[in-house]
């Protein structure tokens, strides 16, 4: 009921003329004594009518579906209600008409009783019916307050109204004492929902004024009628009881404002009610207490005010039950959010937080403490190859097999990621034995997918005078080191191994600076035939020139490079500066100038979804073509999961030539050449380094030579060209050309130079034509896969 208000107020301007009328007419007659008294009856179906008319227009206003269910019905009865007492009281009106002579004693029709009564009952009826939506925990309460109320406040309206009028000088006439009782009922009736109501489809407003309009003009009848006898009938049904059309009217008025209004708490206001009952319902008690004649009236109080009591206190003891629950339900909860405070969520075990804490608090004690830190090793190629959920459920196994094999006055933590840590106290700690003995157990498959997991681990022992932040990093350090010297052991702390390591470290954070500010270069060693000394190709190579350090070698930053994977981002640089060289060396010395280009490629660069898209980028925005690119990549290398074999094949479709180097170093199979798309084997330098010895023994001679022989004859087999590295004197070359290596690089050769001086060695042999065959091993060997590079 929302879009009528200007015509609701209309209605509640009719209805309010009709009081005023009423008023206005009987202090006419009770002072001049115009009229007649029986006049003063019409004054309350008049009001009525119009009050109906006005709940019979907003519902009719209101669209289809446009209100709740439960208002409409409400509102339904309430106008049900109305047209009744409206009957009611206008047949009373007609029959005091018609008998004006015998008005002041004559009791109401039976029949208009009878109407009058129904709509007081249908308006209880659509009271008790709008719903209170209560959680079930506050149910029984709510019954219980709502039954304290409605006891205790219709027994002090029966003490100080009803009673009353059953022993004034004058009584009523039954009707008259059933219909004030009756409107008594609605008040208290509604009284008590409103309490317990907020919000909702019936507006709390307009109940309270249903109410009203019941309790106000039958508190006031019964007032009069106990002070004034038969005579207070004028006043009651020409000044008081045309309130209640004016009351109803502005209920309907309410209804159509309902939400405008902020909500409140009801529990808030409804659980003060059954207090305030309290005090009434002790008033009879206390004028008894004074003198008051201990009546029967009376003592149906007492027997209400009995029975309050002892709902009050069931009342309380539910909820003191109640309040026992909750405090026990917090207590739990705050137990739980500060267990969770303190411990990791996914593996039970106390988090870095707790760790600090406990930490602190050992060192405090001025007792031998001391911390190991477990990090996992390769956690991140779980991660990779099998799934985030495998890894999770590895790091809950991990975290019980420590639990297992800590001893139970051992504090085991979760530090975060991959890293766990181990906080032991007391002189009888045993930090090595107990490195050893998670060692050990580590070397055992862990979890139910039975992976075997290696870890790291870094001691250190608290000195005099240490703080949290000081002994974490001493085992930071610790761990450090014991990954630098191979992974699956223990490092303990001493004083001055700090130093290198976060220089190392420190390292580590200028690389992004280097990078940023265009402090690396790209030398080149020339890939050369050693029948001719002919430069047919250049591997690209790194160097960092340090403003204050000068030249840092690649044994250094390489490593802090691949830790930080800020060797993807240089990887890119070198891979797009030696495609924008070779291009200019291309277009200067022509196709026959320089046949190739290669650069070392790490396994964490194919690790990279980018790096394929990288490298076809690099291609397609320099022109170079893609048989003029050489990738080398370790045996470690290619042996890092599906992710780097599929990154390796894609390359190899299109058409960029793959070259394996170091090989016979790392996990060199037969089987690793068949499945690897190599192009090229380059042999590494130890077995070249004396091979060019004749000390007159041929046994020892032939095997310094066996390893080469076997690569070149295996590379011959497979069809894939060789490069000899790292020669370093003639001898080497004339014993690696006995052997059938025809291209070889080396410091003998030619050492890392800038691209001019790779210019200048091209210039240099612009005029000397290549050898026929135009290949690195004369073509021995050749299939289809050399033959698609074109070279």
């Amino acid at each position: 009921m929302t879009r009528n208000g200007l015509g609701l107020t209309t209605y509640v301007r009719a209805t309010v003329a009709v009081a005023a009328l009423g008023a206005v007419w009987c202090v006419a007659f009770l002072t001049t004594g115009v009229g007649i008294e029986a006049f003063a009856y019409v004054f309350v179906p008049a009001g009525g009518a119009t009050a109906a008319v006005a709940v019979r227009h907003a519902m009719r206003e209101t669209r289809p579906g446009a209100a709740d269910p439960v208002a409409r019905r409400f509102w339904r009865a309430v106008l049900a209600a109305v047209v009744l007492i409206t009957a009611g009281y206008a047949w009373l009106a007609v029959d005091m008409l018609t008998h004006a002579d015998q008005a002041r004693t004559r009791s109401m029709p039976a029949p208009a009783a009878a109407l009058t009564a129904l709509g007081f009952l249908l308006a209880f009826v659509a009271l008790a019916r709008v719903p209170v939506v209560v959680p079930g925990a506050d149910r029984w309460r709510i019954a219980l307050d709502r039954m304290i109320a409605f006891l205790g406040c219709a027994a002090v309206l029966w003490y100080v109204g009803l009673a009353p009028m059953l022993s004034a000088r004058e009584p009523w006439s039954r009707q008259a004492m059933l219909l004030v009782g009756l409107g008594l009922l609605v008040a208290v009736g509604a009284a008590t929902k409103v309490s317990y109501i907020d919000g909702g489809p019936v507006d709390r407003v307009a109940m309270r004024l249903v109410a009203a309009a019941g309790g106000i003009p039958a508190g006031a009848v019964s007032v009069l009628a106990v002070q004034f006898g038969y005579i207070a009938s004028v006043p009651a049904q020409a000044i008081v009881m045309p309130l209640a059309p004016v009351l109803i009217t502005l209920a309907v008025v309410a209804q159509s404002r309902a939400g405008r209004r902020p909500p409140r708490d009801p529990a808030r206001h409804g659980a003060l009610l059954p207090y305030l009952v309290m005090i009434l319902i002790d008033v009879p008690l206390i004028a008894v207490a004074l003198g008051a004649p201990l009546r029967w009236p009376v003592r149906v109080v007492l027997v209400a005010a009995v029975v309050v009591t002892a709902l009050v206190m069931v009342r309380q003891y539910l909820a003191s039950r109640e309040t026992a629950r909750l405090l026990r339900i917090a207590r739990i909860q705050e137990e739980r959010l500060q267990h969770e405070a303190g411990h990791d969520g996914l593996t039970g075990l106390v988090n870095r937080a707790l760790f600090r804490e406990r930490l602190t608090a050992a060192l405090a004690a001025n007792g031998p403490v001391t911390v190991l830190v477990i990090d996992l090793d390769d956690f991140k190629t779980v991660n990779d190859l099998l799934g985030h959920g495998v890894g999770d459920m590895l790091l809950v196994a991990v975290a019980r097999l420590l639990r297992a094999e800590t001893p139970d006055d051992h504090l085991v933590v979760r530090v975060g990621g991959d890293e766990f840590a181990v906080l032991l106290t007391g002189a009888a700690a045993a930090p090595e034995q107990l490195a050893r003995r998670l060692l050990d157990a580590f070397a055992q498959p862990v979890g139910e997918h039975r992976l075997l997991v290696q870890a790291s681990i870094g001691i250190a022992t608290a000195a005099p005078g240490a703080t949290v932040d000081s002994v974490l990093r001493d085992a930071d350090v610790a761990v450090f080191l014991a990954k630098q010297r191979g992974k699956a052991g223990f490092v303990r702390y001493v004083d001055g191994m700090a130093e290198p390591v976060l220089a190392h470290m420190q390292l580590g954070g200028e690389l992004r600076q280097a990078l940023d500010n265009d402090e690396f270069r790209v030398v080149y060693q020339p890939i050369v035939r050693l029948d001719c000394n002919r430069v047919i190709g250049v591997e690209a190579l790194v160097r960092w020139h340090h403003p204050t350090r000068g030249m840092v070698s690649p044994a250094d930053f390489i490593p802090a490079a691949e830790r930080t994977g800020l060797i993807v981002p240089l990887g890119r640089f070198v891979l797009r500066e030696t495609c924008r060289q070779a291009v200019a060396w291309l277009a200067e010395f022509g196709p026959d100038g320089l046949q190739e280009a290669g650069l070392n490629v790490s396994a964490r660069q194919l690790h990279d979804p980018d790096f394929v898209s990288d490298v076809a980028a690099a291609l397609a925005d320099t022109g170079l073509p893609c048989e003029r690119l050489v990738l080398e990549v370790t045996e470690s290398a290619v042996l890092r999961g599906t992710r780097v074999s599929r990154a390796l094949c894609e390359l190899d479709r299109m058409g960029i030539r793959l070259a394996l180097d170091d090989f016979g170093t790392g996990e060199s199979s037969l089987s690793l050449l068949r499945a690897f798309p190599a192009a090229i084997v380059k042999l590494d330098k130890s077995f070249v380094d004396g091979i060019e010895i004749d000390d007159g023994q041929p046994a020892a001679a032939d095997a310094r030579k066996a390893v080469a022989r076997a690569v070149i004859q295996l590379a011959h087999a497979l069809g894939l060209d060789t490069v000899a590295e790292g020669i370093e004197s003639s001898e080497q070359v004339a014993a690696l050309l006995d052997l059938g290596y025809t291209v070889g690089q080396g410091y003998h050769l030619g050492q890392p130079m800038t691209a001019d001086g790779v210019s200048r060695l091209l210039a240099l042999q612009r005029g000397t034509p290549p050898p026929a065959g135009n290949a690195r091993d004369s073509g021995r060997g050749r299939d289809a896969r050399a033959g698609r590079t074109g070279i």
